[in-house]
């Protein structure tokens, strides 16, 4: 039987934790009880109404001293208006609360605490500030994934200039940090934020805090990063205070220092990861190209932005392009744990279907010519120049038909890369070289073959060049490209090869993680694929003004596939770059020039096959086309005058068709027929400036 001096101590333990605080809902029915308002409370409080309700539905809590002096006030009110008395609403708790029930077991800081449920009854959830996202039209969600009980306010926060950190789903955090240093502390033992790993063998998301200029002034960062170096290579100098007092504290900033895009961390303790990301929106860390718009949106709007981006596709980590790239590896991870079968201990082994951990130097043809397996032997041989479409068609080769025809009418694949990222078998081990192959179209590699014997109708761009033009002579292709030749019906006949033994679909789970994105959001705005084609047309055509915030994440996504492809062959970037250097980029298991190739060699071939079939269907042939835009001559302004139909209104496949999924089309934009061929007279490409561009624009621009 336990002594008197023993249960005394066990209560004195109980006194001396952090005071507890009532449910959520029993806070605002005490509050409602005494007839005060939630802007009244905040006055007392000193904080701001939003704060208040935060407390109230759950979304944050009091931290010292104002956690006491706000459990105060309850006890007090909770003395005057029991729950056991009339209820004031169904907000009410399901359970009497008491003053003695506040007595119960500790409940954990911020970053540990559950999820509260909001009642039916509670009141609306609030926007933080008004903005124009903020007022968009009910649609029907996916369902969102189960909050992981790590990262109780999801995985990044916009911080403002008076602490307020604006998470997903309208949560608002305090965020008492005055520099950088008890920014990425706090982040990391308070904040709650962060998200789980994408597959079971790769890591968890770090938290994101993006910094509006206000916040990065408060923290003693400049508003703005001035220099003349390319303004993604701009960082703060060694000696600024910031940087000096990260390494003062031992924390770490990696290579690229402490630019628009911040990495803060220490090395890791066990399975313990110690790293923050931090986004400098001021700094441009946010490109308007890809992300239209957001920088001048209100903190809570860009948090509901960059959260539908991180749950649909993955937490920012850069640009969508260094995003695209991150999440490649994130799905397919380098490495899994597997038993040494000698020692029976646990070691770090290689995931098969991934890229490995180590670099791989490319196959000659396959690399820059400024790459040191080209410099340093000397290599003559030429590259592989698989690239998008570029192509006009010669003027002298329109008819007087098309010339009177009044329209031109732009189609724009929807994400074309994407959609030639499925299924797409990829090398995966170093390329052996071989001399007099014997084509085999299932061998994802590299090809010398002469090409140029085979004709084909001047009104169509060739298959094998990115400029449409015929082939001079042998040069080098991707399988995909070569194996067009051979549908086509063509001999070929390889001269040398480059290829890889060990394959697989390594893009898969990003293209499927990235599809469904991109069919979601547009879902999300209205844009649904059981619309008929004139109802898809109607819908394209308002969907950006239907909610600007999805609209970003849109676009968001379809830079994230573009870039993420790109990113596959980095360049060397800076003016101190000599040719035949490493450049960081080569150090990447992910520089994988070949992958690229075969990628946007698929999409070129996929293009190719339905403008072929086009022109067999309909007799139309393109006037330009510009990577997955054509331009067609037509006689009315919308694509439901050309595209081809079957007599029971069903579109017919092998040719162009609309609607929403990756690979099928939606309409660019629409000029006339004079306006086009001006165009094209002056050398310019139509499928440039279809959309409604500057037509007097120089190609390079």
């Amino acid at each position: 039987m336990a002594s008197e001096e023993e249960l005394f101590a066990n209560i004195d333990a109980l006194l001396e934790e952090e005071p507890q605080l009532p449910p959520p809902a029993e806070r605002a029915r005490l509050r409602e009880a005494a007839g005060i308002t939630q802007a009244r409370l905040a006055t007392a409080l000193k904080t701001s109404t939003q704060t208040v309700k935060n407390y109230e539905n759950g979304r944050s809590e009091p931290k010292s001293p104002r956690l006491e002096a706000y459990q105060r006030l309850l006890k007090g009110w909770a003395a005057k208006y029991p729950a056991h008395g009339t209820p004031a609403g169904p907000a009410a708790a399901s359970q009497s609360v008491t003053p003695e029930s506040f007595a119960g077991p500790a409940t954990p800081e911020v970053k540990a605490a559950a999820p509260v449920e909001v009642p039916a009854a509670a009141p609306e959830r609030p926007a933080a500030r008004p903005a124009t996202s903020s007022r968009r039209p009910a649609a029907k969600k996916a369902a969102a994934p189960p909050t992981d009980p790590r990262f109780p306010h999801g995985p990044l926060a916009v911080l403002d200039g008076d602490g307020s950190a604006y998470g997903v789903d309208g949560i608002v955090l305090d965020c008492p940090a005055a520099t950088v240093v008890e920014l990425v502390e706090w982040t990391l033992r308070e904040s709650g934020l962060g998200a789980p790993k994408l597959n079971r063998y790769g890591k968890d998301s770090d938290p994101l805090v993006v910094l509006t200029a206000a916040a990065a002034v408060k923290l003693g960062l400049p508003e703005r990063l001035e220099g003349h170096e390319q303004r993604r290579s701009l960082r703060l100098p060694q000696d600024h205070p910031v940087v000096k007092q990260v390494v003062k504290a031992k924390w770490q900033l990696t290579q690229r220092g402490f630019g628009p895009w911040a990495r803060i961390y220490r090395k890791a303790q066990g399975r313990e990861r110690q790293c923050v990301q931090l986004a400098i929106l001021s700094w441009d860390a946010l490109d308007e190209r890809s992300w239209p718009g957001v920088s001048e949106m209100e903190p809570a709007d860009i948090a509901r932005v960059l959260g539908v981006y991180a749950q649909r596709v993955i937490t920012p980590r850069g640009s969508t392009a260094v995003s695209g790239l991150e999440l490649m590896t994130a799905l397919r991870p380098p490495t899994k744990p597997e038993r040494d079968t000698e020692t029976g201990n646990w070691i770090s082994g290689c995931n098969p279907g991934s890229l490995g951990t180590e670099p791989m130097d490319p196959a000659p043809p396959e690399a820059t010519p400024e790459h040191p397996v080209v410099v340093n032997s000397g290599w003559r041989g030429g590259f592989l120049n698989e690239e998008a479409y570029q192509w006009v068609r010669p003027v002298d080769l329109l008819t007087d038909e098309e010339c009177t025809l009044p329209f031109a009418v732009g189609l724009d694949l929807n994400t074309a890369f994407l959609a030639a990222a499925a299924r797409l078998v990829v090398g995966l081990s170093a390329p052996d070289h071989f001399h007099g192959p014997k084509f085999n179209p299932k061998i994802p590699g590299s090809w010398l073959v002469d090409l140029s014997h085979i004709e084909l109708d001047p009104r169509l761009p060739s298959p094998f060049t990115p400029d449409g033009t015929r082939p001079t002579g042998p040069a080098w292709y991707q399988t995909h490209t070569v194996a067009y030749a051979q549908q086509l019906g063509y001999d070929v006949h390889p001269i040398e090869a480059y290829l890889r033994r060990e394959t697989g679909a390594y893009l898969d789970p990003w293209h499927d993680r990235l599809k469904t994105a991109y069919a979601d959001t547009l879902a999300d705005l209205g844009v649904t694929p059981d619309l008929d084609d004139r109802a898809f047309l109607a819908a394209m055509e308002r969907h950006k003004q239907a909610d600007p915030a999805l609209a970003a994440v849109l676009s968001a996504i379809k830079a994230t596939v573009k870039g993420g492809i790109g990113k596959l062959r980095e360049r060397p970037q800076g003016r101190h770059y000599k040719e035949g250097d490493r450049w960081p980029a080569l150090e990447r298991p992910t520089w994988r020039p070949d992958i690229r190739a075969a990628v946007i060699s698929k999409a070129r071939v996929n293009m190719h096959r339905k403008l072929n079939n086009m022109a067999k269907m309909t007799g139309l042939f393109p006037l330009a086309v510009l990577s997955d835009c054509v331009v067609y001559p037509s006689p009315g302004d919308s694509p439901l005058d050309f595209l081809p139909y079957a007599a029971s209104g069903k579109p017919q496949p092998g040719a162009f068709r609309l609607g929403p999924t990756p690979g099928l089309a939606k309409l660019e934009g629409v000029q006339s027929m004079l306006w086009t061929v001006d165009l094209m007279e002056k050398g310019l490409n139509p499928a440039r400036h279809i959309k409604g561009g500057d037509a007097v624009l120089d190609e390079g621009e």
